[in-house]
């Protein structure tokens, strides 16, 4: 009797470890690329592990300790099957890969996301309202944080703190536009940015479909204007980062939802209304900030050319109003090609994979100019070139077309075809990247996953958010490869389906 006791108390102290595992993983997330721990490197990756990749493979072994108590370890995957034909493949193709390692590592986080994604919804029973009033809390509260550090490492920019404190990445400084944008824990702006999507969203969702009633006491930190609240320092923050492609997708997601609950139910235009006013205020906001870090940074700048960089750079050049005097100089266009290596036709030669965010700070203008005075088309280049390069290294044969290169080997393909200068490029386009290492196969039994997905999410009330949180991270891997890196992309539109929300009607 002793002996079961003590058991069933371990499994227990199991349990606990577990929730606050599922507790802590918003915050987790953010923290992407600091701090790292670097195992050296080779001639075509790093060898780098993150708080993020630390807590998957945590995860998964407690998961597969209580499963196993439960007795429900296999139980659903005769019925899920089709869910692992993706894996399966991109394993298999681990055989003809272009770089051996890079793919066996990207395989195994592969497997660990989906295994962690089986647990969740497995568990998911086990996430009670008690545990559903704190994880809310965690998810948008963790978000808070974050974002106000990114506030906070923007002023130690400005007063000159060295990165090594501030860890301001090389291109976010206010050496190149005039003011800084901030990357967070994360290696770089678009990073930060796509972290922001998933709370921005929630936050927007919440407010426009959740009954946010203040007579609750459980929920009172979720009610209207502390929802109202997260939305804008959350969606200031995401403007603040300067990313383009964080910012389309998080635009086209809150269409999407829009139209998705207005559809469903037009009384709730009125909070719509409310939601897109802040957005609009928020934007407005972090223009005006930008414009008057630009005024206080160390550069030439003002308050009329920050605003004006921010205009043009975020319209594609499309919104121009800056100072024809002051517009972007032979010099620093030559500055620019320095920093991002010597410019060449397409397919042609590979750049560096973010060159705003690798730009080195004694590269900087002497003079007290920032380097880029408006919309760097360079940047906007770089990614179309990188992708038109996979499209080419894919069609070189029948056999690639149809398997790929395997799994993790578009760096070394591209760079074995003589269109990237090393075999660490990364294309930053997942689609692209994900055409060139699986072939039409594994294009295929991606479309397949995407089917399932939609057809599970389609059934959750909570549809409206994660259907749009999934356009709108559709829309950022565009512009970035986030297989397997971006955890955030797979897990947390998971847990917001699996983790039940008290105040909304229906089943979780």
């Amino acid at each position: 009797m002793k002996k079961s006791n003590k058991g069933k108390t371990g499994f227990l102290k199991l349990e606990k470890v577990f929730f606050s595992f599922v507790y802590v993983l918003p915050f987790v997330l953010f923290f992407s690329y600091y701090p790292l721990i670097h195992f050296g490197a080779d001639s075509s990756m790093n060898f780098e592990i993150s708080l993020p990749i630390i807590w998957l493979v945590l995860f998964d072994i407690l998961a597969v300790l209580i499963m196993a108590k439960r007795k429900i370890l296999f139980c659903g995957i005769k019925k899920r099957w089709m869910w692992l034909l993706f894996p399966l493949w991109l394993t298999v193709s681990v055989f003809w890969s272009a770089n051996f390692v890079r793919g066996i590592l990207t395989a195994g986080i592969v497997w660990l996301l989906y295994f962690a994604v089986y647990a969740i919804f497995s568990l998911k029973e086990m996430f009670d309202k008690e545990f559903s009033r704190k994880w809310w809390k965690w998810f948008l509260g963790s978000a808070i944080f974050v974002c106000v550090w990114c506030f906070v490492q923007c002023l130690l920019d400005l007063v000159g703190v060295s990165r090594e404190y501030s860890l301001m990445c090389e291109g976010c400084t206010y050496q190149m536009f005039g003011f800084p944008h901030p990357n967070g824990f994360a290696i770089e702006p678009q990073f930060m940015g796509n972290l922001l999507l998933a709370p921005a969203i929630v936050a927007a969702w919440l407010y426009v479909e959740g009954n946010c009633n203040k007579t609750n006491n459980d929920l009172r930190f979720l009610c209207s204007n502390s929802l109202l609240f997260c939305l804008f320092i959350i969606t200031a923050t995401l403007f603040l980062t300067f990313s383009r492609g964080a910012i389309y997708a998080f635009v086209v997601g809150m269409i999407f939802m829009t139209a998705f609950l207005i559809a469903k139910d037009k009384n709730i235009l009125k909070r719509a209304g409310m939601v897109w006013l802040v957005v609009v205020f928020s934007f407005l906001f972090t223009l005006n900030l930008q414009g008057l870090m630009a005024e206080l940074s160390p550069t030439n700048d003002n308050y009329q050319s920050g605003v004006a960089k921010v205009l043009n750079h975020l319209s594609l050049g499309v919104i121009d109003v800056r100072d024809k005097k002051a517009s972007f100089s032979g010099e620093e266009q030559a500055l620019f090609s320095e920093i991002t290596g010597e410019e060449r036709e397409v397919g042609d030669s590979v750049v560096v994979e973010n060159p705003v965010e690798n730009f080195d700070e004694k590269d900087a203008n002497s003079a007290g100019d920032a380097v880029f005075d408006g919309y760097v088309a360079e940047s906007t280049d770089i990614r179309l070139r990188l992708s038109g390069a996979a499209v080419d290294a894919w069609r070189k044969n029948v056999t690639t077309v149809l398997v790929g290169v395997g799994i993790g080997g578009a760096g070394q393909a591209l760079y074995s075809n003589g269109l990237s200068s090393t075999p660490k490029e990364i294309v930053q386009n997942q689609y692209s990247s994900l055409l060139l290492e699986t072939g039409l196969v594994g294009v295929s039994l991606f479309a397949l996953t995407m089917v399932l997905v939609f057809c599970v999410v389609w059934k959750n009330n909570k549809k409206a958010a994660v259907l749009s949180m999934i356009v709108s991270y559709g829309i950022a891997l565009l512009f970035f490869s986030g297989l397997p890196n971006a955890l955030h992309i797979y897990l947390l539109p998971v847990v917001i389906m699996a983790v039940p929300i008290k105040f909304l009607s229906g089943k979780s």
